[in-house]
């Protein structure tokens, strides 16, 4: 390719279709007039190459005149697009007609596509939106009829946000069990870790002072303890914290407040009591799976009955609100073992069940130690992401978010499916970004929403453990500094009029 405009876009693609793919590289050539969009790729002693020689596609979208010169502004930001999707469209018609595959979502890579669809159900029928995501992405029916769906109930559940009245808070606690294998989330395994859990908690303590006080008059709609997984700490440390949250932030405009149980190792009666007495609404029971031999493998040490007995024990403490989040494509199973997952999770009747595809992390064990695990890929992941589907439909649950990622097993996404009225507000604000988010702890990244410009602008803190223990008062003026930036557009949303400082 000439230049390194929309490489990403394009590797990403090639790998949708061929996952084990080599790229080789050549360099830019001398002058717009005359280059070449090309790329080179091997995979299976394959080889297939596509060439765009004459150039006149970008040139003509980007606005060169006849003798080959950019306007003075440059190329506009739809032009942009306009080129980008013609360029995909070729590198799609080519992979497919090579390969004899097609793409359940066509060319889209992006992490939201039911974002495009939302957007579009102002000003297009259901018919002209299905239409569209057709001809301008190649996607499935399959996937236009669930992109609709949810972007349908994002838009009814959205109503209850106010954007211009509130904000989420996000509590990250990055201490675990145990690692699994396919995660690359901030999270340390807890025996290893265990002199800094309260180094820890006493640094987010103090970045939930600074945020409440400077929030002062604010309610937050939805509060979300996620991690790693929070119930790793003990349930005194549990009620301290939540406690002092409590005294620390107006709770009379909280619609939703959950807490990630992922772990049925990490819980008990104590702990599971605990959480309903102070409060929370939502918990997550997280399986992945209900196959023994899988959970072994992935580095999960806990059984399948406990699972079963912490949903058990949850129901008796009085949790009504329980998700479970199930992973398609681990290592080694097929579609017999997501049907046994799904049978066994069927007596426990959640009120939410999220269904992730695997991803192949940078960072994961999974992806570090590839060739110990390249005999025991998973098969069919398709057919167990239809099962799902299918479970979900006929037990009652409605999907309302869907999200993707970088290098998802056969180019699927993850779907968060949930009985009527029980979404979790939080997902849609992060699936739809029209809220401000703080997020507070290790590896936190606030997303600071502003309506008027429909501006999202994002404030990370660090994700090492050490690196947040000693560095909360910087992680603190990071915030400090952008919120007084933009303090005036903040007091339309977040900030009472005359508070922090």
């Amino acid at each position: 390719m000439t230049g390194e405009n929309y490489e990403e876009e394009v590797c990403l693609l090639i790998r949708a279709f061929l996952p084990e793919a080599v790229f080789l590289k050549q360099e830019d050539t001398e002058s717009p007039a005359d280059w070449e969009c090309f790329f080179e790729l091997q995979a299976d002693s394959m080889t297939f190459r596509i060439e765009n020689a004459d150039g006149v596609l970008y040139r003509e979208a980007c606005g060169y005149d006849k003798e080959g010169e950019l306007p003075e502004k440059g190329p506009s930001d739809a032009a942009r697009r306009a080129y980008r999707n013609e360029l995909l469209r070729l590198v799609y018609r080519g992979m497919s007609n090579t390969t004899g595959r097609t793409l359940p979502w066509g060319f889209l890579t992006g992490v939201r596509p039911v974002k495009l669809v939302y957007e579009k159900l102002s000003v297009m029928s259901e018919e002209q939106i299905a239409e569209y995501m057709k001809r301008e992405y190649y996607c499935s029916d399959e996937k236009i009829e669930v992109s609709l769906t949810v972007a349908k109930r994002e838009k009814e559940l959205l109503t209850q946000l106010h954007p211009e009245r509130g904000y989420s808070l996000y509590i990250g606690i990055p201490f675990c069990p145990t690692t699994c294998l396919y995660c690359s989330f901030t999270s340390y395994p807890l025996e290893k870790y265990s002199a800094c859990v309260e180094p820890y908690l006493n640094a987010l303590k103090r970045e939930l002072a600074f945020t409440a006080e400077y929030l002062s008059g604010k309610s937050p709609m939805s509060i979300y303890i996620g991690g790693g997984t929070p119930t790793t700490l003990t349930a005194g440390q549990l009620r301290d914290l939540i406690g002092y949250t409590k005294t620390l932030f107006d709770f009379s405009g909280v619609k939703e407040f959950t807490v990630e149980a992922g772990r049925p190792d990490s819980l008990n009666e104590e702990k599971l009591r605990a959480l309903k007495e102070l409060g929370v609404s939502r918990i997550s029971i997280n399986p992945q799976t209900m196959c023994q031999e899988t959970l072994d493998l992935i580095g999960r040490r806990h059984t399948t009955e406990q699972i079963e007995e912490a949903v058990a024990l949850a129901r008796q403490a009085g949790h009504d609100n329980i998700n479970m989040d199930l992973i398609i494509g681990l290592t080694g199973e097929t579609p017999g073992h997501v049907e046994r997952t799904l049978s066994r999770i069927r007596p426990l009747n959640p009120e939410s069940l999220t269904v992730h595809t695997l991803a192949l992390k940078r960072a994961a064990r999974l992806n570090l130690e590839r060739e110990r695990y390249k005999d025991r890929k998973a098969v069919d992941v398709v057919q167990m992401q239809k099962l799902t589907a299918t479970y979900a439909k006929e037990h009652g649950y409605l999907p309302y978010y869907l999200y993707r990622q970088k290098n998802m097993a056969e180019n699927l996404e993850n779907v968060g499916y949930a009985k009527y009225g029980r979404e979790c507000l939080y997902n849609i604000a992060i699936m739809e970004e029209q809220q401000t988010i703080l997020a507070l702890g290790a590896g936190g990244l606030s997303k600071f929403y502003f309506p008027s410009e429909n501006r999202l602008e994002r404030v990370e803190n660090v994700k090492s453990l050490k690196d947040y223990i000693e560095r909360v008062e910087e992680m603190i003026e990071r915030k400090y500094g952008f919120m007084e930036k933009n303090r005036m557009l903040l007091e339309q949303t977040i900030l009472k009029e005359g508070s922090g400082g």
